[in-house]
Parts: C-alpha cells; structure tokens; sequence
C-alpha cells in the first residue's frame, strides 16, 4: 500500500472521464476546505494482509487529520504511485472500508468515484507535514 497524503486548505474535483469500464456512471463535482487529502494506491502484495493493509491505512489517515485538526478526509484512489497493482475489487473493497471505519469514528469522508480520471485542485499547506508518503 501507497498513501501519499496532504493537508489541504481546499480541495476541489470534478470528473473528467470514466477509466474502468464498468465503472458506474458519475459526475461529480465536489470541493472541501481542511482535510486530508489521501492519494491510495493498492500494491499485489496487499491482498495477501487485507486486515494489516486496512489497519495501517487508517493510523495512517487518522495520524495526519489529527496533526491538523481537522475530522474531514478526501480519498483519492490514484493508480500511479507503484508498477505493482492489487485488483480494482480488492482496492476498492479497501476504500469502502476505511471509509466506513472513518465515518464510524467521527470523521466526514469525500470519495472521488472510483474508476474515474478527475480533474482536480489541491491547495497544500507549506508545513513540512503537510506533504508525507507512506509505504507498508
């Protein structure tokens, strides 16, 4: 698993065009102020630690929204961090639960759809852990 999180001041999307096929139908266009903004990217190798994977992405998460107070994520499934993929139903299954896990605790969770390219703007923080990459 890859996480490249943010601290955001704004965040906005819009979708631009569905990239898997089955995908279901959706346009969005949606926007956020304070929050963490979590790129994921599922690896092969996540498959076999689903329960580890799950528990790690949520400390994770839940490590940078405190560092800056805030109870709002975005989550961004973005397939470019690793050469290496798990399934689309694997990641996603993933991202249904971490949001449903976050939302259990208290958080307010935005999802871009899923199977979607998106266009985006994303106002990032300057601090020094406003920016941070995570791999387990």
């Amino acid at each position: 698993m890859r996480l490249l999180m943010f601290y955001a001041p704004a965040w906005w999307y819009r979708t631009a065009e569905r990239s898997l096929a089955d995908a279901p139908e959706a346009e969005r266009e949606e926007a956020v102020a304070d929050a963490a903004v979590v790129f994921v990217h599922a690896e092969a190798r996540d498959e076999d630690d689903r329960a580890g994977v799950v528990r790690k992405f949520l400390k994770n998460v839940k490590w940078l929204a405190g560092k800056f107070g805030t109870r709002s994520v975005v989550l961004h499934s973005f397939n470019h961090l690793s050469s290496s993929k798990a399934s689309a139903e694997f990641a996603l299954g993933v991202m249904d639960e971490v949001s449903a896990r976050l939302e259990g605790s208290g958080y307010a969770v935005m999802r871009t759809p899923f199977g979607y390219f998106n266009e985006f703007k994303l106002h990032v923080a300057g601090d020094s852990l406003a920016k941070v990459f995570k791999e387990f």
